[in-house]
């Protein structure tokens, strides 16, 4: 690393949350890093690219509409190796 380079982490585990009052575990979805940017953060998509998020320094991700790139709920995201 050169100072200049910043490492990208490829893949994140983005928790969803069941329905609300079901008591349902968290859904759990891969999103892997696209060369897409969105709000100055990198966009990460699961294997279909429907669902697409972007995660902050703080591991906070921010879901994607997919029509115009608003971004919507916040979801909890862990780096994975």
């Amino acid at each position: 690393m050169n100072g200049l380079e910043v490492d990208v982490i490829q893949r994140y585990a983005v928790s969803l949350p069941g329905p609300v009052g079901s008591h349902a575990p968290a859904r759990v979805v891969v999103v892997h890093w696209t060369s897409a940017r969105a709000a100055g953060l990198p966009v990460y998509a699961d294997e279909e690219g429907d669902f697409r998020v972007t995660v902050d320094e703080l591991g906070s991700a921010q879901l994607l509409e997919a029509a115009d790139g608003a971004q919507a709920q916040c979801l909890h995201a862990v780096p994975l190796p």
